[in-house]
C-alpha cells in the first residue's frame, strides 16, 4: 500500500515562489501517474499536474501552464510542484496523488486511488 506525506506549503506573498514536495512510502511509485490537485475553501478539488512514469509526459492545468513545474524523481520515490509567479487564486490545499488503476495521465480526480493528506498553500495579495 502506498501511502502520500505532502510539504512544503506556507504563507507567501503574490509573486513569490514555493516548492511542494510528495514523499511516497510502502512500495514504488514508479509505475504510476502521479498528480497535484488543490481545494480551495468552497470549491471542488480541481487538477494542477500530473507526471506519467518518466518526466518525458507532463500536462497541467490552463490556470498554472507556464507557472507550475511538475517532476519526479523515481530513485527517492518522489513528486515535486515548484510553482513561480504565485498568484492569491491559487491559494488552496495541495494534494498529492497516485493513479495506480489506469493507464495515461489522468486529469480527473475520481480517477486517483490514494491520495496525502495536502498541505496549505495561501497567498496574500
Amino acid at each position: 500500500q502506498v501511502q502520500l506525506v505532502e510539504s512544503g506549503g506556507g504563507l507567501v506573498q503574490a509573486g513569490d515562489s514555493l516548492r511542494l514536495s510528495c514523499a511516497a512510502s510502502g512500495r514504488t511509485i514508479s509505475p504510476y501517474a502521479m498528480g497535484w490537485f488543490r481545494q480551495a475553501p468552497g470549491k471542488e478539488r480541481e487538477f494542477v499536474a500530473v507526471v506519467g512514469w518518466s518526466n518525458a509526459d507532463r500536462d497541467y492545468a490552463d490556470s498554472v501552464k507556464g507557472r507550475f513545474t511538475i517532476s519526479r524523481n523515481n530513485a527517492l520515490n518522489t513528486v515535486t510542484l515548484q510553482m513561480f509567479n504565485l498568484k492569491p487564486e491559487d491559494t488552496a490545499v495541495y494534494y498529492c496523488a497516485a493513479d495506480i488503476e489506469h493507464l495515461g495521465l489522468s486529469t480527473t480526480v475520481h480517477e486517483y486511488d490514494v491520495w496525502g493528506q495536502g498541505t496549505q498553500v495561501t497567498v496574500s495579495s
